[in-house]
């Protein structure tokens, strides 16, 4: 016997950082963007439900494209805008239950917002619920291509100085869950009955996930 013992399996690497997808995931405002759809449908004569499908699977601008060709891109944009920042003001809606206790928990510069959303409008939000914003948002101004492209949580990535393989995901919708893996990150799916396939975990509520998050990013 020369008294060495087999090496212990190293533990899986825990993520170094954890990036949040907002509207769906922190935030519950499905109710206002499809009232804001609907209102925003209205304006040209169209059925909100059905407009509310495709802005469900496709960025604004490839919307207006698809629902209203012929109307000028720049002009539905500011209309949306318009009723988002209302929205912002005005509108009724409210973080998913632990979600502030949850952001709260996280090391400070270990989690961010990658979000199709806009800045302003999420620290808006924010501010109105109590949700505290953390130093990095990769909102839909910052980079050329939207989810389910990686780019959004690539770049969150890089400004984070993290490496893809060791950061965690969390979103609700499948565009999201296909963007996080397509980065190479590990994606957990949160407030939706079932998981979408680029999911490697699945939690019904955000509430559910919130401490196995903490003990996966080692806070």
């Amino acid at each position: 016997m020369n008294g060495h013992h087999p090496a212990a399996p190293s533990p899986a690497p825990s993520a170094d950082f954890v990036l949040f997808d907002v509207d769906g995931t922190l935030m519950d405002a499905v109710a206002n963007q499809r009232r804001m759809w609907a209102a925003w449908a209205a304006r040209y004569g169209l059925d909100g439900e059905a407009v509310y499908e495709v802005a469900l699977r496709t960025r604004p601008v490839e919307t207006f494209a698809e629902v209203v060709p012929d109307e000028d891109p720049a002009a539905c944009l500011a209309l949306l805008h318009e009723l988002e920042d209302e929205d912002v003001r005005v509108g009724q809606y409210e973080a998913f239950a632990g979600a502030a206790e949850l952001l709260a928990a996280l090391r400070p510069g270990s989690w961010a917002l990658v979000t199709s959303n806009y800045e302003h409008r999420v620290r808006g939000r924010f501010a109105r619920t109590g949700l505290p914003v953390p130093e990095l948002v990769v909102d839909a101004a910052a980079v050329a291509e939207g989810k389910p492209s990686p780019v959004p949580y690539l770049r969150a990535a890089s400004l984070l100085g993290a490496d893809p393989a060791r950061c965690l995901v969390i979103e609700d919708a499948p565009s999201g869950a296909r963007a996080g893996r397509a980065a190479g990150m590990t994606v957990w799916t949160v407030n939706a009955p079932d998981p979408t396939p680029d999911s490697h975990r699945h939690f019904a509520t955000l509430a559910a996930a919130a401490p196995e998050i903490l003990a996966f990013s080692g806070a």
